[in-house]
């Protein structure tokens, strides 16, 4: 078991998703930066469906119930194993007591612990990605026990892997959305002629954009959205739906993120600036 000494900001447990079930409600889920913990996965060679643990900005303490194999990647929030420095995107072997504990946030915004066999909570439709009120509980919280797999001994192919840093990359590329052709020349201009900030309304459900467009006077039926749907509300503001957001929304979708514009969106906070590029 892994024991939740001090849970930090904000951590869940996080797969692949939740698929099939869009048409009863429920939001997708699953890791916000679906590529990083994939790699983490991939170190230890954890199928990538296996979960993992999601942390947002500040990190948690965490002790070790028996020995393991770990990988962190994504954020950089200066981990240590008993006090020691240990890096991203690289295999540690733990033993029982270890503690692991984070510091300062230096890059992005989410971390991701990946461990060998996955962590074994219970799955909800299918998923162990957590999403309240499908699965008890909106995040992992103090004096928490996660069960995880594997301890035996592990010789890893790859110990460690070097992964281009997309946290300073701020261009989103994206695909035109099913109400693209509503906008107008002067509405196109400042969508893709200026950067937008990160506005302190982000989380998993979506990320709002501070700066407003101008506005719109298109009506029309409650309609699908997935992960990556730009909302254009009629106000003039632009909201671009993440990994819980709703399944359907009245307002135009006008952009669709491609999954790694999702990942390197998911690894901004508040402040930080993006701008939007057509494919």
């Amino acid at each position: 078991m892994l024991k939740v000494l001090k849970s930090g900001f904000f951590m869940t447990v996080q797969d692949t998703g939740r698929m099939g079930y869009r048409h009863m409600g429920v939001p997708i889920s699953g890791a916000m930066d679906m590529e990083s913990a994939k790699k983490a996965n991939q170190l230890l060679e954890n199928p990538p469906e296996a979960a993992v643990l999601e942390i947002t900005m500040t990190g948690p303490t965490l002790e070790f119930g028996a020995p393991t194999y770990i990988c962190i990647s994504g954020a950089y929030l200066s981990p240590t194993l008993n006090n020691e420095p240990v890096e991203n995107y690289k295999v540690i072997q733990v033993s029982e007591g270890d503690i692991l504990s984070y510091g300062r946030l230096e890059k992005g915004f989410r971390t991701y612990l990946a461990i060998k066999g996955g962590f074994k909570t219970n799955k909800v439709l299918e998923s162990r990605s957590q999403y309240f009120p499908v699965t008890p509980g909106k995040c992992l919280k103090d004096g928490a026990l996660v069960e995880y797999g594997e301890t035996r001994l592990f010789e890893p192919a790859i110990s460690e892997l070097k992964v281009e840093e997309k946290f300073a990359h701020t261009v989103l590329e994206v695909h035109k959305g099913p109400e693209y052709s509503i906008l107008t020349d002067p509405q196109l201009a400042a969508l893709f002629g200026k950067s937008f900030t990160i506005s302190e309304k982000n989380n998993r459900m979506a990320y709002q954009l501070s700066e407003l467009v101008e506005g719109h006077q298109h009506s029309m039926l409650t309609s699908g959205t997935m992960p990556g749907t730009v909302q254009f509300t009629p106000a003039g503001r632009l909201i671009i739906l993440m990994k819980d957001g709703q399944t359907t929304g009245g307002y135009p979708r006008v952009l669709q993120l491609t999954e790694e514009s999702i990942g390197i969106l998911a690894q901004k906070k508040f402040g930080d600036n993006i701008s939007f590029k057509l494919i």
